[in-house]
């Protein structure tokens, strides 16, 4: 059995060091989210050289906020868009095989309470198997009354006639973020957080590059680039308008989320609930031992890096979650509430403030300057949308090309152990369905965690000091709030346990990096993520 080889150290002052040397990249990625972090991996093992700059932290914003779900898009399909289903399907499969301690299958249960809906959604699920093909994690199933009450026990049984089940994915959003990050490094990427890109370099009126800002320290840095790629997510227009654009090419959309106890829905399955008094989708879904009820589609003409939900976003999930379970939460129940914002693309002319008309699909442009922007998508297709930047790369003569894309069949660190069955197929994933977090979520890397100081002192029960200091060393966190909120996501999962361990997370990450940690500014963002009652 070959050695596993040691992480590969992420100390911030080597990577500027790095970053310092005169060197003219390939490729200057501006933004790290699910797309940019995607991108600079399919680069990097292409064999570009390729430098990704971002202004807070991997995954800060919607990267970090979704709805942890891998999958195709049931109501995408319900819209007739068959192409994105096909290809999130597909993409959905890949990444449950190249990140099995990330990703997993999980089955979701629609109840019924009308005559017509177990054939009516049932029929439409039976298509989102077929177009699943041998990528598919297990079959369509028509659920009797007292079967969807096992798979769903705390679902509402008044009027209930049965139910259809289905398969979709799951995955820990910051996590794998986290995990391309470190896959891009491996394959020779430099990537930074905490560096701000203030406006672009031109030569000859064509963008040759970028000029970064570190927020920590407030050094000023010149990249040069063949290539820059605008992937800054619902924020794309700020550096278009640099370029000359007058159009915005995004229309930004909120999705509200709140977890509370498993109690309020025991068991594996996930609730799917496809139409809801507004005709929005609501999902409780179990998640590292909590449950996520959400989502809402809202409408927003800010960008603010913290949103807040509206009162009307939190009174419509409660009580529509009450609608379907025997114990309706309250807003007391409510141990962490967050927000994302969700770049949709405009249409050349805008049709209003119906988000849900908007296109969920990615786009790719190329600006007179060469300036290159993506945003759109979702997570389950990073890895699509990166092909497409390159190709367009490619065919705009930014880049020379160097083949296809070799992403495919690339595991992620610490992939390691599980595997995705076929259509109908056992589906055999590493850990159980909604468990905990834990050292499970490491991967093949456990071995190194257990290596640590502190792998057997545990300030929660899911979060040992050694996962501090691991954080520090191999996953380029520097503040409470990257451990808490991303590296672990205690945060997401209950902001006052959060904020209590704060201070001794603090202690151990200052000791690691020499840096303030900014344990205040932690506790102002926790509270934040509590509900008032």
């Amino acid at each position: 059995m070959p050695t596993l080889a040691s992480p590969l150290p992420t100390r911030r002052a080597d990577l500027v060091a790095r970053l310092n040397k005169r060197t003219v990249y390939d490729l200057a990625i501006v933004g790290g989210g699910a797309t940019g972090l995607g991108l600079a991996l399919d680069a990097a093992s292409r064999g570009y050289s390729v430098v990704l700059l971002e202004s807070d932290d991997f995954a800060k914003g919607t990267s970090s906020r979704s709805t942890k779900l891998v999958h195709g898009g049931v109501r995408y399909l319900a819209q007739g868009n068959i192409a994105l289903v096909r290809e999130a399907l597909h993409e959905r499969s890949t990444l449950l095989h190249n990140a099995p301690h990330i990703a997993q299958a999980l089955p979701f249960v629609m109840p019924s309470y009308a005559w017509w809906e177990k054939p009516f959604y049932g029929v439409g699920l039976k298509l989102y198997d077929a177009l699943a093909g041998s990528s598919g994690l297990g079959r369509t199933e028509f659920l009797s009354r007292r079967e969807t009450l096992v798979s769903l026990p705390s679902v509402q049984p008044e009027g209930l006639r049965g139910g259809v089940m289905y398969w979709d994915g799951q995955f820990n959003d910051a996590k794998l973020a986290l995990a391309l990050a470190r896959s891009a490094a491996l394959q020779g990427a430099l990537l930074i957080n905490r560096m701000r890109v203030e406006r672009l370099r031109y030569t000859d009126g064509q963008v040759s590059g970028v000029h970064g800002v570190d927020t920590l320290t407030g050094q000023s840095h010149e990249i040069e680039a063949r290539c820059v790629v605008n992937a800054t997510g619902v924020w794309v227009d700020a550096l278009r308008e640099q370029d000359g654009s007058t159009q915005a090419m995004v229309a930004p959309s909120q999705g509200v989320h709140m977890v509370v106890d498993k109690r309020f829905l025991p068991g594996q399955a996930a609730l799917m609930v496809p139409k809801t008094a507004d005709g929005r989708v609501l999902f409780a879904v179990p998640w590292l031992g909590q449950v996520i009820l959400g989502t809402t589609d809202t409408p927003r003409d800010d960008l603010a890096p913290e949103p807040l939900a509206f009162e009307s976003e939190i009174d419509f999930i409660l009580q529509e979650s009450a609608r379907y379970l025997t114990r309706p939460p309250q807003r007391s129940d409510v141990k962490s509430i967050w927000v994302g914002l969700r770049p949709l693309v405009k249409p050349p002319q805008d049709e209003g403030d119906n988000t849900k008309a908007l296109s969920r699909e990615h786009t790719v442009l190329v600006s007179r300057s060469g300036l290159v922007t993506v945003t759109g998508g979702k997570w389950t297709t990073y890895r699509a949308m990166a092909e497409d930047v390159l190709q367009k790369c490619v065919a705009s003569a930014l880049l020379a090309p160097r083949g296809g894309a070799r992403t495919e069949h690339l595991p992620l660190v610490g992939a390691g152990g599980g595997e995705v069955g076929g259509a109908g197929g056992p589906v055999s994933v590493p850990v159980s369905i909604g468990a905990p977090e834990g050292v499970h979520s490491y991967g093949s890397e456990q071995v190194w965690l257990a290596q640590l100081p502190g792998a057997d002192t545990w300030l929660t029960p899911s979060l040992s000091e050694a996962m501090v200091r691991f954080a520090a060393r191999y996953e380029y966190a520097l503040s409470v709030e990257d451990v808490l909120a991303r590296r672990s996501r205690l945060l997401f999962l209950d902001a006052r346990l959060a904020a209590q361990i704060a201070p001794a997370v603090a202690v151990i990450l200052q000791s690691e990096t020499g840096l303030d940690p900014d344990v205040s500014g932690f506790l102002k963002l926790a509270a934040q993520y509590l509900l008032e009652v």
